[in-house]
C-alpha cells in the first residue's frame, strides 16, 4: 500500500483518496476523472493533474478537451488558491474498520505515518510476513486462523488491497464484458484482487464539420456496418492534413452514430459510405468516443420519470457461457449502461435487451450506483438464470435481434416483460455476415497491336501500407482492355502472360504490365469480386471528388491465399489488460466467421502499440489458427497470455470517405 495515501496503485499513477463529499466538477481532472492532483493549467483554459497531462502529452500534441494544439512546456502550475482548495478537500481514512477519522487531503500522509492505528497494524503485519523468524517467536495464532493473510490485507477484515475505496474497484474478474475480451482486468499471477482503472467511460458528442469545398473528402477510413460482425460504423484511420484531421475531434476507434440527423448505427457498410460521402458545406456527426478507464464513482442518480422498467431473464447453458453484453459507465449519468450486444451472443438472440439500457439490478443486487465489473462478476458467478431489471428511455428502439432460424432461444429462456411490448423474432435476412463477397476467376486472352496500350491504371502492391494485391483502379476508353470489356475496375490481377503479380510491389507490377503489353497477345488472369449484399455507393458521388479504391467490405471476400498476414506482438504488465475487444467467430447459425477487432481502448497496451486497428481480422493467436473457434473459445486463450501475445492479423484499409 502507498505510504502517502494508504491505498494500492501503480507507482507512477496518482494517489487515490476517499472523499467525504462529492467534489465539484470544476475541480475534476478530465483525464482521470478524479479530483485534481498537482493541477496544471493549459493555455486554452483547461486544468489537469500533472501526471495525467504528462502521460497524455507523451502520446499526443493536443489538449484532451478541445483538441487544440498543445505542448507540455506551454502548461504551468495552477494558482496557489486552486491548489489550496484542493488540498483542503475532506477525505476519509482508508482504514475504515480501524479508524473513522476525517481530515484535509494534505493531512492524510501525516495521519497515516503518525496516528492511524489501521496503517500501523498493516505495517506490522507486513513486517511479520517479510520476517517469518520473528513471527514464529510471537504468540501462535488461534486454531483455524492464520496470523498472516495470504495477500496483504486491509486490517479489520477487508480482503482487498484497497480499504473501502470509492475510486477503484476491488474485485478481479475473468471478463468484465461477457463475450468480449475484457480491456479492464487481468488477474495477477497470484490471483490477487488489485484495482485497475475499472470502468470503461464512453460519451456521445455532436461534431460539426465545415468544408470550404462541399465535395472535398473528409479524409478518414471507416469499417463495420450491420452486415458485418462489427455492427457499428467505426473510424479506422484519420488521414493526415485532411478535413477531419484539421478539426481534430474525431479519432480512430470512434463510432459514428448519426450523419446529418440520420441514424447510421444499423445500416450496411455501403449505405454508411454513401451518407458520409454526400457533398455539403456542413456535416453534423454524432460519434461515440471511448475515453478509457476511470476510477470515478459518480454519486448522483438519475430520475426514472417517464422511463420504462423492464425485466429480462437470460438462461446460460453453463456457468462459463458469456452473455455477449458490453457494459460501460457514462460521464454524465450514474450507473451501468449497455453499450453493445455481441452479434450471435445470448443477449442478442434473446432480443429483449437494447443498447443504452440502464441496468438497475442483476439477480436482485442493486446496481444503480454499480460498476461494469461488479455486474460482470454477478453474471459470471451465476450458474444458470441471469435476471436483469433495466430502465429504458421511451422511444429507444430495441436493437435488431440476431436470428438463427430456430426457436431454441425463446423456448429455453423465460422473461418477465414488466408491461413492455413483446418484440417478435423476424426470419433471418441475407445481410447477416458470412463472407459478404464472393469472387470468380477469369482468364482474358486478347490480340492487340504491339504499340497499343492495355489502358488500365492500377493500385495496391505488397509495398503498400496494407500489403494489398494489385487491383485495377480504372479502365481507360483508349486501350485494348476497354474494347474487350471483360476487365473491370476493382478486379484483382493475378498474372500477365504467366508472370505472377500477387507478390509484387506496385512498381514491379507496373513494369511487368508494361513489358508484356508490347506483345501481340496478352493473357491476363484476374479475380472479379462480386458483392453479395449492398451495391456500391453511387458512382456519381464517387467520381466527383474521390480517388477510387475498393470498399473495405470488398476486401473481406478475397480468398485466403491473397491475404497478407502480419504478426503483432503486444506486451503488458500483470495489472494491465490487452485493451481490445473482439467480435465474430463460429456460430451454429452462421458457420465460421472471421474475428475482428472492434474496440481499442485508450491508454492500454493495444492502443500504445499503434499497430492494431479497428477492423483488423485475427487469423491466429500465438500461432494457433482462430478459424473454427467460437468467441467463447478464443477469449480464454487471449486471457491466458499473461505478459505477451502474438496476434497474426490481416489488415484491410477502411473505406475512404
Amino acid at each position: 500500500l502507498c505510504c502517502e495515501c494508504g491505498q494500492a496503485h501503480p507507482l507512477l499513477d496518482n494517489h487515490l483518496y476517499n472523499f467525504q463529499d462529492e467534489v465539484d466538477d470544476e475541480l475534476i481532472c478530465h483525464i482521470c476523472l478524479q479530483p485534481l492532483l498537482q493541477p496544471m493549467d493549459t493555455p486554452c483554459g483547461h486544468t489537469y493533474c500533472f501526471k495525467c497531462l504528462e502521460n497524455f502529452m507523451q502520446e499526443y500534441n493536443f489538449c484532451p478537451m478541445d483538441r487544440k494544439k498543445l505542448s507540455f512546456q506551454q502548461c504551468h502550475k495552477s494558482s496557489l488558491l486552486v491548489r489550496n482548495l484542493l488540498d483542503k478537500l475532506i477525505v476519509l481514512c482508508p482504514f475504515k474498520a480501524e479508524c473513522q477519522q476525517t481530515m484535509q487531503r494534505c493531512e492524510l500522509e501525516a495521519h497515516l505515518q503518525n496516528r492511524c492505528p489501521g496503517f500501523k497494524k498493516y505495517k506490522s503485519e507486513l513486517q511479520r510476513k517479510k520476517n517469518p523468524i520473528s513471527r514464529g517467536k510471537e504468540d501462535p495464532p488461534a486454531k483455524g486462523e492464520s496470523n498472516t493473510p495470504k495477500d496483504p490485507e486491509v486490517p479489520g477484515g477487508g480482503s482487498s488491497l484497497v480499504a473501502e475505496s470509492s475510486g477503484a474497484a476491488v474485485v478481479s474478474l475473468g471478463t468484465a464484458e461477457p463475450g468480449l475480451v475484457n480491456p479492464a482486468f487481468e488477474e495477477t499471477e497470484e490471483g490477487e484482487n488489485l484495482p485497475q482503472r475499472t470502468s470503461l467511460v464512453a460519451e456521445t458528442t455532436t461534431i460539426e464539420i465545415h468544408r470550404e469545398d462541399p465535395e472535398e473528402e473528409l479524409g478518414m477510413r471507416i469499417v463495420g456496418g450491420k452486415d458485418t460482425p462489427l455492427g457499428n460504423i467505426v473510424v479506422q484511420e484519420v488521414l493526415r492534413d485532411s478535413v477531419i484531421a484539421a478539426d481534430g475531434r474525431i479519432a480512430p476507434g470512434d463510432h459514428i452514430l448519426e450523419v446529418n440527423g440520420v441514424n447510421i448505427s444499423s445500416v450496411t457498410h455501403c449505405q454508411a459510405v454513401s451518407f458520409l460521402r454526400h457533398p455539403g458545406p456542413v456535416l453534423h456527426l454524432m460519434v461515440l468516443q471511448e475515453k478509457g478507464f476511470s476510477n470515478k464513482a459518480t454519486q448522483q442518480d438519475c430520475s426514472s420519470t417517464a422511463r420504462e422498467v423492464i425485466h429480462v431473464t437470460l438462461v446460460k447453458r453453463d456457468r462459463s457461457e458469456p452473455l455477449g453484453i458490453k457494459l460501460i459507465r457514462k460521464t454524465d449519468e450514474a450507473g451501468i449502461f449497455i453499450l453493445d450486444l455481441l452479434e450471435g451472443g445470448l443477449a442478442a438472440k434473446n432480443g429483449k435487451l437494447s443498447r443504452n439500457d440502464r441496468v438497475l439490478s442483476i439477480n436482485g443486487q442493486d446496481l444503480r450506483q454499480g460498476t461494469p465489473e461488479a455486474a460482470a462478476q454477478i453474471i459470471q458467478t451465476t450458474e444458470s438464470r441471469v435476471n436483469f431489471v433495466i430502465l429504458r428511455q421511451p422511444g429507444v428502439q430495441l436493437g435488431e435481434p440476431v436470428e438463427d432460424g430456430s426457436t431454441s432461444n425463446s423456448s429455453s429462456s423465460s422473461s418477465s416483460n414488466g408491461g413492455s411490448p413483446v418484440h417478435h423474432r423476424r426470419r433471418p435476412d441475407q445481410n447477416h455476415y458470412r463472407r459478404k463477397s464472393s469472387y470468380q476467376k477469369k482468364t482474358v486472352a486478347i490480340k492487340k497491336e504491339p504499340k497499343e496500350s492495355l489502358g488500365i491504371t492500377i493500385g495496391g502492391g505488397r509495398d503498400n501500407k496494407n500489403k494489398l494485391p494489385i487491383y485495377v483502379t480504372s479502365v481507360q476508353p483508349i486501350g485494348c482492355l476497354f474494347r474487350d470489356g471483360r476487365i473491370k475496375r476493382g478486379d484483382v490481377l493475378l498474372s500477365i502472360n504467366g508472370i505472377d503479380l500477387t507478390h509484387l510491389n506496385y512498381y514491379e507490377a507496373v513494369s511487368a504490365l508494361k513489358s508484356n503489353a508490347a506483345s501481340h497477345s496478352v493473357t491476363l488472369k484476374a479475380l472479379e469480386i462480386i458483392s453479395l449484399n449492398s451495391p456500391e455507393p453511387s458512382q456519381d458521388i464517387r467520381e466527383q471528388g474521390f480517388s477510387w479504391s475498393p470498399l473495405w467490405i470488398t476486401w473481406l471476400g478475397l480468398p485466403s491465399y491473397l491475404h497478407f498476414c502480419q504478426d503483432i506482438v503486444l506486451s503488458k504488465g500483470n495489472l494491465e489488460s490487452w485493451g481490445f475487444s473482439i467480435v465474430g467467430g463460429f456460430e451454429e447459425s452462421k458457420g465460421n466467421q472471421p474475428f475482428f477487432i472492434k474496440t481499442i481502448v485508450p491508454g492500454t497496451p493495444a492502443f500504445r502499440d499503434r499497430k492494431l486497428k479497428c477492423g483488423d481480422e485475427i487469423v491466429a493467436v500465438n500461432g494457433v489458427p482462430a478459424i473454427g473457434m467460437s468467441n467463447s473459445e478464443l477469449i480464454p486463450m487471449l486471457k491466458e497470455q499473461r505478459n505477451k501475445v502474438t496476434l497474426t492479423v490481416v489488415s484491410w484499409p477502411g473505406s475512404l470517405v
